[in-house]
């Protein structure tokens, strides 16, 4: 190989690194829209808990730590209502929702209702799991739990399907834009980083504290014709 080839190679090379590096960047940004529904993600994961969590209790009072239920009321509270609701959708998304009109704007009153039902239940959750679950609070709390299930489990769905887009069609891209900035600047002064990722890994510590996994939740398979 010539010099000059080896030259032409290299440079092929370091350009090609330059491209990669600038997809990867570019593919770790996460726009307004995608960042609230991985957020979503995570509160998703607290709502299987509460279910598991629901069904034990009903089994077996003593099956549920009550320090794992504190953790993911806790996660909820912290990750779920305080920021994600309050400080983003309930302070920037139903605002201009609202605003905007539409089937969309109908939702937000009644989404409002559920966060506060909501808080209500979580306070509940995080006063009853302080010390062991007793016999006779197995069941309320795991009706408490499987309410604050089903309302959030269509909530969000709600949220993701119908008010997001919606919020989102109202936008210009450079208005998304600036938004996603906006929320990650929300998120790192709430958390000192990357608030995600700390969610992330708090329910997972829950999860298999309560011997929960993927392969674990497969459905049983149908009776046969």
């Amino acid at each position: 190989m010539s010099l000059r080839d080896g030259r032409r190679s290299f440079l092929a090379l370091a350009t090609a690194g330059v491209a990669l590096a600038a997809c990867r960047d570019e593919d770790e940004d996460v726009g307004a829209v995608e960042d609230l529904m991985r957020e979503h993600g995570v509160i998703r994961r607290v709502l299987v808990v509460y279910r598991e969590s629901a069904a034990r209790l009903r089994l077996n009072p003593t099956a549920v730590a009550p320090d794992a239920l504190q953790k993911a009321a806790k996660l909820m509270q912290n990750f779920g209502e305080d920021y994600h609701e309050k400080a983003l959708e309930e302070a920037y998304l139903f605002p201009a929702v609202k605003k905007a009109g539409g089937a969309a704007a109908g939702l937000i009153d009644s989404l409002l209702a559920q966060h506060q039902r909501g808080r209500e239940i979580t306070g509940y959750v995080l006063n009853v799991t302080r010390q062991a679950i007793g016999v006779s609070d197995a069941e309320p709390l795991a009706r408490a739990l499987e309410g604050f299930a089903r309302m959030y489990e269509e909530h969000a769905a709600q949220e993701d399907t119908v008010v997001f887009q919606a919020w989102k069609k109202s936008m210009s891209k450079k208005q998304l834009d600036e938004m996603g900035d906006l929320f990650e600047d929300i998120e790192h002064k709430t958390f000192g980083k990357d608030g995600f990722d700390d969610a992330s890994a708090t329910i997972a510590g829950v999860e298999a504290s309560l011997g929960l996994s993927l392969a674990g939740l497969l459905a049983p398979a149908p009776p046969t014709a």
